[in-house]
C-alpha cells in the first residue's frame, strides 16, 4: 500500500472511537432528557395526535451560553472550555444518537417519541389541526466540559410566537450514567 493511504487509514482508525463515544453520550444524553419530559405523553397509537413533537436537528449553542455562565460558579471555572464550543454556524442532526438509543432498545420511550419532525412538518401538523396543545421540543448541541463528566444542554418547547419555554440542564454524569443537576436560565413566553 502507499504511504498515503496507511496515514490515511490511521488517522481513520484513531478517529472512529472517538466519534463513535460522542454519539454514545449524546444518545445517553437524550435518554434522559426524553425520560423527562416524556413521562407524561402518551404512547402514539393509530389516530392519536402527538402533542410534543422532537426537531431533528441540533440547536446551535449562541451567545446565550455566556449569560448562563454568568449566573453560576461552577460553570465560570469551566468557561473557557466551554467557550470554545459556542459555534452558531453548525448544521448536525440528532440522528445518529436518536437511531443508537432506539436500535432495539427503550422501544416503550420510542413509542412515546415517535420520529423527529422539521421546523416545516411541525408546523404543518400544527395547522392541520389548529389547536394550541402541540409543542416542539428543540435540543442543543451539548457542550462537554471538566473531563467530558459535565454536560450543559440547552431545551426549548416551542408552539407559536406565544407560550414558548425553555432552560438550560446542567448534567452530570455519575458513575457512568448521566444525571440533571440544575435548570439555569428558566424562561416562558
Amino acid at each position: 500500500m502507499k504511504p498515503q493511504l496507511l496515514k490515511t487509514l490511521f488517522v481513520l482508525l484513531l478517529i472512529s472511537p472517538v466519534a463513535f463515544t460522542q454519539e454514545a453520550e449524546n444518545s445517553a444524553i437524550l435518554k434522559i432528557i426524553f425520560s423527562k419530559y416524556y413521562k407524561d405523553e402518551k404512547v402514539i397509537a393509530k389516530g392519536r395526535l402527538q402533542l410534543l413533537s422532537f426537531y431533528c436537528k441540533k440547536a446551535p449553542n449562541n451567545e446565550e451560553v455566556l449569560e448562563v455562565i454568568s449566573k453560576s460558579e461552577f460553570l465560570k471555572k469551566n468557561a473557557s472550555e466551554i467557550k470554545k464550543q459556542i459555534v452558531i454556524g453548525i448544521d448536525e442532526d440528532w440522528s445518529a444518537a436518536y437511531n443508537m438509543l432506539f436500535d432495539n432498545q427503550n422501544q416503550y420511550l420510542k413509542s412515546k417519541v415517535n420520529n423527529c419532525l422539521s421546523l416545516e412538518e411541525f408546523q404543518a401538523a400544527y395547522a392541520k389541526h389548529g389547536e394550541n396543545n402541540q409543542r416542539l421540543m428543540i435540543i442543543s448541541k451539548p457542550i462537554y466540559f471538566a473531563n467530558g463528566n459535565n454536560a450543559l444542554v440547552k431545551v426549548a418547547f416551542y408552539r407559536t410566537i406565544e407560550h414558548n419555554s425553555g432552560s438550560y440542564l446542567l448534567l452530570e454524569k455519575v458513575n457512568g450514567v448521566w444525571t440533571i443537576k440544575e435548570y439555569l436560565n428558566q424562561w416562558a413566553t
